[in-house]
């Protein structure tokens, strides 16, 4: 027996191969009446740059990116579901149950969420380009695949021009 997809993480590094994996996120939301959570990983200070900055400069970098990130997310969500509604015909932004800003390592963040959330499926975006995309899935995408014991959606971008792009909104 197939399980029912009630929680659809998607996770987003805000390009836009992700972008066009969004669009797959709501469509499969709809046709399930799943909610979906976002989650986009704000990567850490690298080890090697700690030591040129304070500790107590380094914590509100990041506690900064963080919540800039979140309204950026918040803000570019609420532009791209009017393009997707337009297309797809009902709204959008009411699947989305949550938006998690994690600080950390994308395919760490994505699988501990995926189970914290309880999540039924998680679907990425790649980055598949030239003649390696034949071969090589992302670093990220393929992680997440061969870690996680849920079902997993990779997206690539299509090979004609899409008008779904997070960065245009």
């Amino acid at each position: 027996m197939i399980p029912k997809i009630q929680k659809i993480l998607y996770a987003t590094d805000l390009s836009e191969n992700s972008a066009y994996a969004f669009y797959f996120a709501i469509d499969l939301a709809q046709k399930h009446n799943a909610k979906v959570i976002i989650l986009h990983a704000v990567e850490p200070i690298p080890s090697d740059v700690m030591p040129y900055i304070e500790r107590e400069k380094t914590y509100k970098i990041e506690k900064d990116n963080v919540q800039e990130t979140i309204e950026k997310i918040k803000s570019r969500l609420q532009s791209f579901c009017t393009r997707v509604e337009s297309q797809m015909g009902s709204p959008c932004i009411e699947l989305v149950s949550k938006t998690l800003v994690p600080l950390g390592h994308a395919t760490e963040e994505i699988l501990n969420a995926a189970d914290r959330e309880d999540c039924d499926l998680i679907i990425l975006g790649t980055h598949g380009k030239g003649f390696l995309a034949h071969t090589f899935l992302g670093s990220v995408s393929s992680a997440v695949l061969h870690r996680t014991r849920k079902p997993v959606f990779i997206i690539p971008l299509p090979s004609e021009r899409t008008n779904l792009d997070w960065g245009k909104i």
